[in-house]
């Protein structure tokens, strides 16, 4: 039995987000599948920056995700350094405890997430930013 060989395309979106909200992707990310002409395989995204990650969520949920992250990481505190922008520590802390890679099949050039699934950048800053997201897609 032989196997078709293994391809990659790799492309890098720049997204500009609006401040500290998710900025939903999918819809690109989908497109650059397409185009790959890679039916079956594993789609890699990589955020290129310490104050904004990933997230795989469905889209009713955004505003309690984050309500719940403000709460946990607030813009106020003792561990805010002096001279660090008001943003700036909570933002790459919010970074540390999310994801700044998410990985998702895909089969028939089609993403293989749930139905209520999206994928966004989510921008910890209170204002907005270009952001690079690098797309590896991974199959034959």
């Amino acid at each position: 039995m032989t196997h078709p060989s293994i391809r990659l395309h790799q492309q890098t979106i720049k997204v500009q987000t609006t401040g500290k909200t998710l900025c939903q992707i999918t819809p690109q990310v989908q497109t650059i599948i397409t185009e790959s002409g890679i039916k079956t395989g594993i789609c890699h995204l990589f955020i290129r920056h310490t104050s904004a990650s990933l997230l795989i969520q469905e889209n009713d949920a955004k505003p309690d995700v984050e309500a719940f992250f403000a709460k946990l990481v607030p813009e106020t505190g003792e561990y805010l350094l002096p001279g660090e922008g008001v943003d700036d520590m909570p933002a790459h802390i919010r970074s540390a405890l999310t994801h700044t890679s998410e990985q998702i099949p895909f089969n028939q050039g089609v993403l293989l997430m749930g139905r209520l699934q999206d994928i966004y950048i989510w921008e910890h800053r209170q204002s907005g930013h270009s952001r690079e997201v690098v797309i590896n897609i991974l199959g034959y």
